[in-house]
């Protein structure tokens, strides 16, 4: 094949035509040519001369040929030379292009789906992606032996490392670009790389928000140090895939807000380095459970008080740096200058050298110089305070004992009957009784002599007495409590030994509860004897239900007892909502 009078030509595209060869000295007429494409062909060998004359060619396209032997002169007439494509073709050994690396013009080289049988041993590569145009997918077929590989360019990578089973260190330096963000990354560029030990992940010129996923994969990784690769926070599960992490930096990425959930994964951090973001706390590690942490780099963030929690929760720790921060110089950093002080342990690197950033009085001073002095407790003060509020505490629970011990139990008691009240009226529980007597056991004789024969045996009441009727075993509380509620009416039979009786002042105190609740005649008062008004002074129920109430007295009674008992028949038929409006008989006012 030969080009003759065609010395103007630019582009020639001879594509797909089954060409074997081309002679030494083709294309020496087309001096002009600036794009060539032979692609798709069955050529097997460049020549010594096959490019001659072509010295201002740029694009070169050689793909799916069947290219086993490259001379290593044939590219030297092409001077200029831009772009090679020598894709998909039968090279074996890397010198077959050492002169096309060469070439000073040289900007796109794509050698994919070669075999390049020579680099199976190599275990360090290092690529400018500004030399190249990128790595395709399968680029790396054939490096099993890697080890290390260093990337370094303007565009998007995360997207092929298949055929790198052996890799142990990543380096990727990223320099962003405009047409190129992170929106554009896989979710799982590093799936392949399990024995993966050390990722360096280098963003220039902006930040790259990196997927949740992105470490997916990455069981074997201990290392991780990152640059302008978060922005504002991360992902809970972000380390999730990474259990045996053990150096952590993450820095330059304007973090600002970080939670414990984040660093549970990964118990065995040893190193971590969080310095350069926004960080306005550490309360994060009070919770991580980061209990092997040795190395902590919190510098330049705007960390403003740092708690006790914080540091005890770090058992480990043997290195802290603290500088470059907002430290405040008041109480609430009380713990940490103690910290500082008097930790044999951890070196606090350059801590003279902090410096208070608030209160604005403070601002410049040194941080370990500022008199905490206010900050301590006064043990002695405590203890004053602590026995002057023990002896008020006594002198408070006496007092009430002694004065108002009466009115609390009679409090204490209403309160339960109102309780079962409640509960009586919402199940609707009918009355058992027509009444409760209420009786001192020294009155034992009269009411079994006297009222029982009455009221139950003449007039056929159904009377509740303690003796009798009371459930064995319960508390006596609860059975006075039920014995009032479940009858009707409550007799009391008030005589001095009634007075003087605990029990008996609890039963009229719960009925007189009653009497007040249910705005009803419940309560009927027999005095067995002549009690003056100043013995009933000191029993102020009583005293005040006798003011209020009628009341029946035996001694008046007389030989007449008969209107006695006609006066308890009446009371007990009796269902007014109002008391007795008349008395039967009357002591003198108290």
């Amino acid at each position: 094949m030969y080009l003759r009078g065609l010395s103007k030509l630019e582009a020639l595209y001879v594509k797909n035509n089954w060409i074997l060869q081309i002679d030494d000295g083709t294309f020496a007429d087309v001096v002009e040519l600036k794009v060539l494409d032979l692609g798709e062909n069955l050529l097997t060998a460049l020549t010594k001369n096959m490019f001659q004359g072509l010295s201002k060619l740029e694009t070169l396209s050689l793909d799916n040929n069947i290219i086993s032997f490259i001379s290593p002169v044939v590219f030297q007439p092409l001077v200029i030379l831009r772009l090679v494509n020598l894709n998909n073709n039968y090279l074996h050994q890397i010198s077959d292009i050492d002169y096309i690396v060469k070439l000073p013009t040289l900007q796109h080289l794509i050698i994919t789906h070669n075999n390049f049988t020579s680099l199976s041993s190599l275990q360090y590569l290092c690529i400018d992606l500004d030399k190249c145009d990128s790595v395709d997918e399968g680029g790396f077929e054939g490096l099993d032996n890697l080890q290390i590989l260093y990337l370094l360019g303007d565009n998007y990578f995360y997207d092929h490392f298949s055929g790198l089973s052996n890799l142990s260190t990543l380096i990727l330096n990223v320099v962003q670009s405009q047409s190129h963000n992170s929106s554009e990354q896989r979710d799982r560029p590093f799936s392949n790389l399990q024995r993966l030990k050390k990722l360096h992940i280098k963003v220039h010129r902006g930040y790259y928000d990196i997927s949740k996923d992105v470490l997916s994969g990455l069981t074997s990784l201990e290392y991780l140090i990152t640059e302008a690769c978060f922005m504002g926070s991360l992902y809970p599960d972000t380390f999730k895939y990474t259990p045996q992490l053990k150096h952590l930096r993450i820095s330059y990425s304007e973090l600002s807000v970080l939670t414990s959930d984040v660093f549970l994964p990964i118990p065995n951090l040893i190193i971590l380095d969080l310095s350069n973001n926004k960080l306005l706390s550490l309360d994060f590690l009070a919770e991580a459970k980061l209990s092997a942490l040795r190395w902590l780099n919190v510098s330049d963030n705007e960390l403003f008080v740092i708690s006790e929690t914080v540091i005890q929760s770090l058992p480990g720790l043997t290195y802290l740096d603290l500088s470059a921060n907002l430290l405040t110089c008041e109480c609430s950093n009380y713990g940490l200058i103690q910290w500082i002080q008097g930790s044999k342990q951890t070196q606090v690197v350059n801590a003279h050298q902090y410096t208070c950033s608030f209160p604005v009085s403070q601002r410049g001073k040194k941080f370990l110089d500022f008199g905490f002095d206010s900050c301590r407790i006064d043990a002695a003060l405590l203890c004053f305070l602590f026995s002057s509020s023990l002896v008020m505490l006594t002198l408070l629970a006496s007092f009430i004992y002694h004065f108002l011990r009466s009115h609390l139990t009679y409090a204490y008691y209403l309160f339960l009957a109102f309780l079962y009240d409640n509960k009586r009226r919402k199940k609707g529980i009918p009355h058992s009784y027509d009444a409760f007597v209420s009786y001192n056991v020294h009155d034992e004789a009269w009411v079994c002599g006297e009222l029982l024969p009455e009221l139950e045996g003449q007039q056929g009441w159904k009377l509740c007495l303690h003796h009798r009727d009371f459930e064995p075993g319960k508390p006596i509380v609860e059975n006075i409590t039920d014995a009032i509620y479940r009858s009707r009416k409550t007799i009391c039979v008030i005589s001095p030994n009634y007075l003087q009786s605990e029990w008996c002042s609890k039963e009229i105190q719960m009925a007189s509860y009653r009497l007040f609740d249910e705005h009803k005649d419940v309560l009927i008062m027999v005095f067995l004897e002549d009690i003056p008004a100043n013995q009933l002074s000191p029993y102020y129920q009583i005293r005040s239900l006798v003011k209020r109430s009628s009341y029946l007295s035996w001694p008046q009674a007389g030989q007449h007892t008969g209107i006695f008992w006609q006066k308890i028949r009446q009371a007990l038929e009796r269902e007014k909502k109002t008391p007795l409006s008349t008395r039967d008989s009357a002591l003198d006012s108290p």
